[in-house]
């Protein structure tokens, strides 16, 4: 599998991205060399290494939630360029 340069202009377009001729074939040569890469990975033998859950041996590495104090709506809303009953108000995005 490789990526063309219609598929780097279409992932662009889709982030809404504007990319310059330049950057549109550095992001193609190197989502290509990361796609070899992982290419390679899948050719290694692992017939003898045990599958792990993860890579590294940790325990709850998580903390306890905290509650804290918050900003209310108003404070949330104030610097928002458009709100509407509580809630931003953002531009519509749709491909259809």
């Amino acid at each position: 599998m490789s990526i063309s340069r219609e598929d780097v202009e279409y992932v662009a377009a889709l982030a809404r991205l504007e990319l310059t001729e330049q950057e549109t074939q550095e992001y193609t040569e190197q989502l290509n060399s990361i796609l070899g890469y992982a290419a390679m990975l899948e050719r290694l033998d692992t017939s003898n290494v045990a599958p792990t859950a993860h890579a590294v041996p940790l325990h709850n590495v998580l903390r306890e939630d905290q509650v804290k104090e918050s900003i209310n709506h108003e404070k949330a809303l104030k610097n928002a360029p458009d709100g509407d009953e509580g809630f931003f108000r953002v531009p519509k995005i749709s491909l259809t």
